[in-house]
């Protein structure tokens, strides 16, 4: 695996991201710090898990490490739906930069992490978007729980701008 792998994966997570910023815009504003599934975490948790997430492994890929924020990673902070789209936006903005700045050489370097294991960096920038997706499959759990229908998977066409099929997005 190399650098173009990392940015058609990267291409692909974009728009996905795009999906969860809607999801997120619908979670009930007064069901953030509630337990939608029985032993499973709240909506402001398990966002906040799959933002910290996508930082630390993106910024961890470029410098060799993964080290997680603690209190980031369960949603210190964060009060409203808007404080979650907001975490996730910004964790999206750090990622991006993070991941198109990586060079062929640090995307087949070993990566430290916290979970005993060194793969490549490739191999975390896969790691982010297999969590965000499983994360996500949750998240939509959650909506659904809670009475509301999600944005439909594929749908990016109605992302925001920035998170559009290439075709669809302005010059």
């Amino acid at each position: 695996m190399n650098l173009s792998y990392i940015r058609t994966l990267w291409e692909e997570m974009r728009l996905v991201n795009g999906i969860t910023l809607r999801a997120i815009e619908v979670l009930p504003a007064d069901k953030i710090d509630t337990r939608p599934i029985r032993d499973m975490r709240t909506p402001k948790e398990l966002v906040a898990h799959m933002a910290e997430t996508m930082r630390s492994c993106a910024v961890g890929a470029t410098k060799g490490k993964i080290t997680t924020d603690e209190t980031a990673e369960k949603g210190a902070g964060l009060e409203t739906r808007e404080d979650l789209k907001n975490a996730m936006a910004n964790a999206w903005k750090t990622a991006d930069a993070a991941v198109k700045s990586l060079t062929e050489t640090q995307a087949t370097a070993a990566v430290e992490t916290p979970w005993n294991f060194s793969p490549p960096a490739w191999v975390c920038i896969q790691i982010i978007a297999d969590e965000h997706l499983h994360h996500r499959g949750q998240l939509y759990a959650y909506l659904r729980a809670l009475g509301v229908e999600p944005p439909f998977m594929w749908d990016f066409e109605k992302n925001a701008p920035e998170f559009q099929p290439k075709q669809h997005q302005q010059a």
